[in-house]
This record gives structure tokens, sequence and C-alpha cells, in this order.
């Protein structure tokens, strides 16, 4: 089985599924989420920039720098070989983060929903694509779509906490829907968006040798899961 593909068709379908599914409820769910109590919103604003791109990006390029530097200035194996496993780590983290982001930026410029803000105006099926306006860039939810990326990468690396990454991803997700940036089915296409791209990104790392392995049925897995690993074969390029 071609394990990626299938993967992206069970993600498609149940971006497909949610967001037919919320649709015909996005205005009375996000008046609703907005309605609620003060301490509540209050909350979702103080967590919900937590979701963005540019300090995931930052974090990564200057973590993949440190470790190319560190490789580079050590003739030492052990050094070098954790500096190798730093690499490749920042470079998942950064390719997934970044890819994302460029997906769901091009959605959202050829898409051009407008936001709930403007639903007065507007309503909430209006679309104005290639306005480039932040005002009509409501699907997908790019604060989602990070998070999305961020935890799915992380649920990716360490599965068995995966459980915990998916509900840190959906609070950041429901954050938008309370602040009233968005729609809910703005964010389930986010969130699913991102998971997509940390689950390609991770088939593709593990291909190459690099921080995940391909188990027996063809899934992505992080190679320190891998009892039987040898360290120096282990880390790859």
């Amino acid at each position: 089985m071609n394990q990626p593909l299938a993967s992206t068709g069970w993600i498609f379908l149940t971006t497909l599924i949610l967001v037919l599914a919320f649709v015909p409820f996005d205005p009375q769910l996000s008046e609703w989420a907005q309605g609620l109590p003060d301490e509540i919103v209050d909350f979702n604003r103080t967590i919900t920039d937590f979701g963005t791109f540019a300090w995931m990006i930052y974090t990564s390029t200057f973590l993949l720098l440190i470790a190319f530097i560190a490789k580079r200035a050590s003739a030492r194996d052990t050094v070098q070989q954790r500096a190798r496993s730093a690499r490749n780590l920042s470079a998942y983290f950064l390719l997934t983060v970044g890819t994302a982001s460029a997906l769901v930026h091009g959605l959202k410029f050829l898409i051009g929903r407008a936001r709930p803000e403007l639903f007065a105006d507007y309503g909430a099926y209006s679309l104005a694509p290639f306005t480039g306006d932040r005002l009509f860039e409501s699907f997908p939810s790019g604060h989602s779509t990070a998070a999305g990326a961020l935890f799915g990468a992380l649920a990716m690396l360490l599965p068995q906490l995966r459980p915990l990454f998916f509900i840190l991803a959906l609070l950041i997700g429901v954050s938008r829907v309370i602040v009233g940036a968005h729609y809910p089915s703005d964010v389930a296409a986010g969130l699913l968006l991102g998971l997509w791209v940390a689950m390609m990104t991770a088939f593709l790392f593990a291909r190459e040798g690099w921080l995940f392995r391909l188990d027996a049925a063809g899934w992505p897995m992080p190679k320190v899961a891998d009892p039987n690993r040898r360290t120096n074969r282990q880390e790859g390029k």
C-alpha cells in the first residue's frame, strides 16, 4: 500500500466531512463562542497567538544554524553525531512549518473567505479570491495550520504523547473561533492541513533515513522507537 497516498486520502476525506458538517453552523457557533464569559475569552486571547508561524520558523532556523556550526567545528564523533541529530530535527520542524505556511497562505489568497468580523456586511459565506486583503483570508485558519504542523510534528516524533499534542492543537484552533478571528470550518481545515504536512514531511525524512524509519506497514516511526537500532547508522546523513 502507498502509505503517503492513503494518508492523504484519509485526511482529505476527513477535512471534507468536517468542513461540510461545520459550514452550515459556522455563524451560530461563531456567535456562541464569542459570547462566552469574559474570563474564557480573555484566556483564549492569551493563548491564541502561540499558533503563529513566525516564532516556529525563526526558532527552527536558529537551531539548524547552531547544529550546522557545531557539526563543522567538532571533529569528535559524539559531538558530530548529536549535532547531526539536532540538524535533522531542526530541519524537520523548519520544513514542516515552512511548507504549511506557504500552503495555507496560498489557499487564503485563492479562496478569499470573509472573516467573522465582516459577518454583518458580507455574511459567513462571502468569497473574494485574489484580493490579498487580510479581512478576506479566513479559510483556512493560519494559526490552526501552524498548530497542526507543530503539534503534528511532535506527535510523529513522540507517538506516546499524541493525545496530548492533539488536545493542544485543538485548544489553539478553538481559541481562533472564540476570539472571533475564524469560523469553525476554517479551524478544522487548518488543523488537518498542518497535520498532513507534518506527516508527509515525516515520510520524506524516513525515506532518506533522517529521524524516522519506515515500519513494516510503511509508516514513519521515530528511530528511537527501534530497540535494535545502531546509533552510528541511525543518524544517517
